[in-house]
């Protein structure tokens, strides 16, 4: 492998804060620096890929197509030095740490309490948690980002080992105030006469929910909103004439307490499990096999 026509990190640097900053004025206060030595790195990153990185559109520099491609590749490096030197000061005051990523849903309705519950379990280590989409999570972690995942769905990379969490399903509920809640069993049919409220289109509820209604015939839903937020689905319910489909972790609580109304449908429930993900250089890791052995407790 050829060594001698690297990059470095600090002309990798000019080009991300040029681009994200808007401009080599913003790019130079950002790094302390003056503008000349924002343009010297620039030059530099060009003439060590051999192309043109940047172009001046009016008064404002724009990234080329190699430079958007460099760019992505400066993320990546960055933040991955980032991590490294976090890693090393927690080798240098004896910290032991643990990046966690979690979906949306996760993270709203199961995480507090796991958090909790490992924090005093084991004081002596410390947890970094996130919220993410599955797609996102899975580049974290194989990427090296992230150490230990909870997701609605299973990833699918060589460098990622998956266990089995809990089971769940999604169902279908509605306001106490609903005329579905005098419906002991409604038919598939009548699913189309109903009004969604539902999350949005790329979250791991949405597309295990668009599969499984694909699977029976029912290519869309008349959905009036899409909405980011399980918690604000669930407060919408309660408040409108509206059904979602959503996990059952995130809604037991309201279905016991009757706020909610579980809506059955004939011959269809959407089954899934809930799942942890790592990486393979974590397997012997004591915080991920800590945390792992508190979610096997739970």
């Amino acid at each position: 492998m050829e060594y001698k026509n690297l990059p470095d990190l600090k002309s990798l640097a000019a080009l991300r804060a040029v681009f994200e900053l808007g401009g080599v004025a913003e790019a130079g206060h950002k790094l302390n620096i003056g503008q000349p030595a924002i343009t010297k790195r620039l030059r530099t990153l060009e003439n060590c890929y051999g192309v043109n990185l940047v172009q001046r559109e009016g008064r404002k520099l724009e990234l080329t197509t190699a430079g958007e491609k460099v760019y992505q590749f400066s993320r990546l490096i960055l933040d991955h030095q980032s991590l490294l030197l976090e890693d090393l000061e927690s080798l240098r005051i004896g910290q032991n740490r643990l990046r966690l990523e979690v979906t949306f849903a996760i993270g709203e309705h199961l995480l507090p309490d796991l958090l909790l519950g490992f924090a005093e379990a084991f004081p002596e280590y410390r947890i970094e948690s996130r919220m993410a989409y599955t797609r996102r999570i899975q580049t974290h972690l194989a990427t090296g980002l992230t150490d230990l995942a909870l997701l609605e769905q299973a990833p699918d990379h060589p460098d990622i080992l998956v266990q089995k969490w809990i089971d769940d399903e999604l169902i279908l509920v509605c306001g106490i105030k609903h005329s579905s809640v005098y419906s002991d069993l409604i038919p598939v049919p009548q699913l189309m006469k109903l009004n969604y409220v539902l999350r949005e289109p790329k979250s791991s509820m949405r597309l295990i929910l668009d599969k499984e209604l694909k699977d029976i015939g029912i290519e869309q839903l008349p959905t009036l909103m899409e909405v980011g937020s399980t918690d604000t689905i669930i407060e919408m319910l309660g408040r409108g004439n509206y059904v979602s489909f959503l996990p059952r972790f995130a809604v037991q609580e309201a279905l016991l307490d009757k706020t909610l109304f579980h809506i059955k449908i004939q011959g269809l429930r959407i089954k899934r499990t809930l799942w942890i993900a790592r990486t393979r250089s974590n397997i012997n890791n004591p915080v991920v096999e800590a945390f792992i052995e508190l979610l096997r407790q739970k």
